[in-house]
C-alpha cells in the first residue's frame, strides 16, 4: 500500500469538506431555496406559514366544489376545490395534501350533526394557508370566524352551479343563525318538504359547499392584496371577549 503524504491528505480532506458544503447550502438545494423563497419554504417544510398563495377565480372554484360534494362531501370538497387548483399552480405543500382524508367532516362531523363540514372545511383552507395565531398570523381566525357568521347569517344557498343536478326551482333558501349542521339542515328540510336521503336535500348541501368555496376564495384573494382586515371580527360576542386567548 503506498504512503499518502501530510499534504495530499489535507488537499483531500478539504476537497471532502467542501463537497459537504456544497450539499448542504449549494444553489439548487432545498435548503438553499428555501432560504429566499417562500414557495421553497413551505414545500421543505409545511409548517413555515404563510403557505404560498395566488389568487383564484371564485366561481370555479365553487363549481369544483359543487361537484365534489358528490364525491367526498361537505368539507372535503371545499378544501379540494382550493388545494386542487394550488397544486397546479404551484406544487407544494397542497399537491401531497391528503385532502380525502377530511370526508369525515359530512354530516357535521361524521354524521353527527355538529359544526357544519363546509365551515370547518373554510377553517382548514384559511388558516393552513394564512397560518396559526401562535405564529403570530392572526387573520386566519378571523377569516375563519368571518366565514361562520357569513353562513350562519345569509340565506343558503346563495351559489346555483352551471349545471344543477336538480332544478334551481326545487332548491329553497334559508337562513339557519348557527353553524351547526342539524340545524342548518333541519331548517332547509322544514321549508322545502324534502327529507334528508332526498337528491334535493343533497343538492342543497352540495350548494352550500359551492358557496362557501366561493367565500373562501374572495377572501383569500383580498388577504393577498392586503386587503383584508385581521381586526374586523363580524361576531359580536366574540370581538368584544377578545376571543379565547
Amino acid at each position: 500500500m503506498s504512503q499518502i503524504s501530510r499534504r495530499e491528505l489535507i488537499v483531500k480532506a478539504g476537497v471532502l469538506a467542501l463537497g459537504a458544503g456544497v450539499l448542504q447550502f449549494g444553489n439548487g438545494t432545498p435548503q438553499a431555496a428555501a432560504a429566499t423563497d417562500p414557495k421553497a419554504a413551505a414545500a421543505a417544510d409545511p409548517k413555515t406559514w404563510p403557505w404560498p398563495y395566488e389568487k383564484l377565480d371564485p366561481a370555479k372554484t365553487a363549481e369544483l366544489a359543487y361537484n365534489e360534494w358528490y364525491r367526498v362531501q361537505c368539507g372535503a370538497s371545499v378544501i379540494s376545490s382550493v388545494f386542487s387548483q394550488l397544486a397546479e399552480k404551484i406544487g407544494e405543500p397542497y399537491k401531497s395534501f391528503p385532502v380525502d382524508g377530511f370526508q369525515f367532516l359530512l354530516g357535521g362531523m361524521a354524521d353527527w350533526g355538529t359544526v357544519c363540514g363546509t365551515c370547518a372545511g373554510s377553517n382548514t383552507v384559511v388558516n393552513l394557508i394564512i397560518g396559526p395565531k401562535v405564529h403570530g398570523q392572526k387573520a386566519g381566525i378571523t377569516m375563519g370566524s368571518n366565514l361562520l357568521h357569513y353562513y350562519a347569517n345569509t340565506a343558503l344557498p346563495v351559489y346555483v352551479p352551471k349545471n344543477p343536478k336538480i332544478n334551481p326551482d326545487l332548491i329553497p333558501q334559508t337562513q339557519s343563525d348557527s353553524p351547526l349542521c342539524h340545524i342548518s339542515v333541519g331548517k332547509w328540510m322544514k321549508k322545502s318538504g324534502f327529507p334528508m336521503s332526498t337528491p334535493e336535500r343533497k343538492d342543497r348541501c352540495a350548494r352550500v359547499a359551492a358557496t362557501m368555496a366561493y367565500q373562501v376564495v374572495e377572501n383569500l384573494n383580498a388577504w393577498k392584496d392586503g386587503k383584508y382586515n385581521a381586526e374586523d371580527i363580524k361576531w359580536a360576542s366574540f370581538a368584544e371577549s377578545g376571543g379565547v386567548v
